[in-house]
């Protein structure tokens, strides 16, 4: 069999649905492993499968088995990974701390020992998080214009931010951002961590517990309250998912200087966004009110993060190019246009 040219794992999640598409337009050959356990992930299988591409083969099987993981590498030997598959939410990983382990840290190890023990130093690229920066309480934290925002981080939160894992999905996370990093130092592997912030975009399935932007989109459209935890004035640095691929692509083709190196990757100061700014963004959208509830705040959410985005700038020469309002837009209109997906 012929080298592939990238193994996606999570491959029908929201970003590697959005990846694997990109990719095989590009007239790339991908590879999704996936064990359709997140809802839609059938539903971007099927949107993968209808474009009827030669190139595009799909595996099913669980970050966890070792041996399917060691399998899938050797028999496909991909020119690059992208390992996305994940356990997302942070209220799952209190409520099942052993589980969150098993696949964020646990297949995480996986992936590096089976691309160790090939033999081969194919490139692998990680979705880490901004939660292994914890709740960032020694940052002092102010309201400015009904949000709040940083008293003296101007541009965001930088790499060197002390590293403190905070919730079951921090620790694990933050574990295998470590042992990611750490297998190109020791072993020669060339790996890249990106710690994000919020991703959103088309074929993104939100909920409460993950996916906040397309979650509150959604609600709009089919006219659902909304429950918001904390006050809604926190903070987040958003980016649509195509710069999340353009940012990909440029590690992959700065491998040479971005393997080791761990980046911040959002939507930068440019693109910052609170939770009650979103909901009167999709109030004016659908000309109507939306209601909301409140709740307590959430183990470990941060009032603020931004990220720093300087590093990527000037060593991937990337930067976000779509405006928090002009992806809102779109991913509503894709929402709006695909009703079906959605249920009632």
């Amino acid at each position: 069999m012929s080298p592939t040219h990238c193994l996606i794992t999570g491959g029908c999640g929201f970003v590697g649905s959005n990846l694997a598409a990109a990719r095989l337009a590009q007239g790339q050959s991908v590879v999704c492993f996936d064990n359709l356990s997140r809802p839609g992930s059938e539903r971007n299988l099927d949107f993968l499968r209808a474009l009827h591409s030669p190139d595009f083969e799909f595996v099913e099987g669980d970050i966890r088995d070792q041996e399917a993981v060691a399998r899938v590498v050797g028999r496909y030997e991909p020119a690059a990974i992208f390992h996305l598959a994940a356990q997302v939410a942070v209220t799952t990983s209190v409520e099942s701390p052993r589980q969150d382990f098993e696949i964020n840290a646990g297949g995480t190890l996986n992936v590096l020992e089976a691309v160790r023990e090939s033999g081969r130093k194919t490139p692998i690229f990680y979705t880490s998080t901004n939660k292994v920066y914890g709740g960032m309480e020694q940052v002092q934290i102010v309201e400015r214009d009904g949000r709040y925002d940083y008293l003296c981080l101007p541009a965001g939160v930088t790499e060197d931010q002390p590293l403190d894992f905070h919730s079951p999905y921090g620790c694990s996370k933050g574990a295998a951002d470590q042992y990611v990093r750490d297998y190109s130092r020791i072993y020669g592997i060339p790996t890249v961590v990106f710690r994000m912030s919020c991703q959103y975009g088309p074929r993104q399935f939100g909920n409460e517990d993950q996916g906040w932007v397309a979650h509150f989109v959604i609600a709009a459209i089919k006219g659902r309250d909304i429950q918001i935890y904390g006050d809604g004035r926190q903070v987040r640095d958003v980016l649509y998912v195509d710069d999340l691929l353009a940012a990909f692509e440029a590690a992959e083709r700065n491998i040479a200087r971005a393997a080791g190196r761990v980046y911040n990757i959002g939507g930068g100061r440019r693109n910052v966004i609170s939770l009650l700014d979103l909901v009167g963004v999709l109030e004016r959208i659908t000309g109507r009110t939306i209601k909301t509830h409140f709740a307590d705040w959430r183990p470990g959410d941060q009032r603020v993060y931004i990220s720093d985005i300087t590093r990527a700038r000037a060593e991937l020469n990337w930067e976000p190019r779509v405006t928090w309002a002009e992806g809102v837009r779109r991913l509503y209109e894709w929402v709006r246009d695909n009703p079906g997906l959605f249920g009632n």
